[in-house]
């Protein structure tokens, strides 16, 4: 983990379901984080809780750190930035933003500085955040969903604050899996020039027993061939693959021949 998704806290505001916490967890430890803190929860050791465990699905070392604290003013007191997610506009508040504009603003706000911080905070499943609570936060933040079907579940909604963040703050490198205790697939690497000749000439030799190719009248056929060969970016295992047509071919044709000899 870097040191910058250590610095973001995800909050949620007065959870009445401990599956919903569960799920955050999951969530939480899903994108790469581990700060997950709970305001009021309606009943106490909320994250100790069997549902919770279980929906947490293996998150359970997030579990055991989550945090819980009476007001959301003592969660939010380190934090330098933090948005408010909600569906609903609001006439009245911080400056509003989306997701993904918001993880942006993050990416940037735990670059400049190593103190800075950043939370997301969340609503209660029934009402959402409240005005007030809305009030201590720096933006609002809307994940812009279906307009007539916009509530979202909040171990849902932190999943998807989640992910926009991580995708802000990794690498290009690191969005695709990678496998290094896997030995590299020499196959899948580009095709050397020496193995394109080859294969142009196997390619020509098969077109020829085929009878599609007249080698004394060869037109611009073979050159044509040659550019696609080379433009297509073959690897290793399609140059083979089609080295093995070629055989392929050349063998049937002979095959033909020797049912007709006499």
């Amino acid at each position: 983990m870097t040191l910058e998704f250590s610095r973001v806290r995800f909050i949620l505001t007065e959870p009445s379901h401990p599956g919903n916490v569960g799920s955050s967890a999951r969530a939480v430890k899903n994108m790469g984080f581990e700060d997950l803190w709970l305001v009021a929860p309606k009943t106490a050791n909320m994250a100790s809780d069997e549902q919770a465990i279980a929906l947490a699905s293996g998150a359970t070392d997030i579990l055991e750190n989550t945090q819980s604290t009476p007001t959301l003013e003592q969660a939010l007191a380190p934090i330098t930035l933090s948005f408010a997610l909600t569906a609903r506009a609001r006439d009245l508040g911080p400056p509003p933003c989306d997701i993904r504009e918001a993880a942006q603003l993050a990416r940037e706000h735990l670059c400049k500085h190593a103190s800075h911080r950043v939370a997301i905070v969340l609503g209660s499943e029934r009402a959402g955040l409240t005005n007030t609570q809305i009030s201590l936060c720096h933006r609002i933040c809307h994940i812009p969903a279906n307009p007539s079907y916009s509530s979202l579940n909040v171990a849902q909604a932190l999943q998807l604050a989640a992910w926009e963040v991580r995708y802000a703050l990794i690498t290009p490198e690191e969005r695709l899996p990678t496998t290094p205790d896997l030995a590299p697939d020499m196959g899948k690497q580009l095709a050397r020039t020496e193995s394109i000749q080859a294969l142009a000439k196997h390619w020509e030799q098969a077109l020829i027993a085929v009878q599609f190719l007249d080698p004394e009248h060869p037109k611009k056929l073979i050159a044509r061939m040659q550019h696609l060969w080379q433009k297509s970016d073959l690897t290793q295992d399609e140059v083979d693959m089609l080295r093995g047509v070629c055989t392929a071919m050349i063998r049937s044709a002979q095959n033909q021949k020797d049912l007709f000899k006499p």
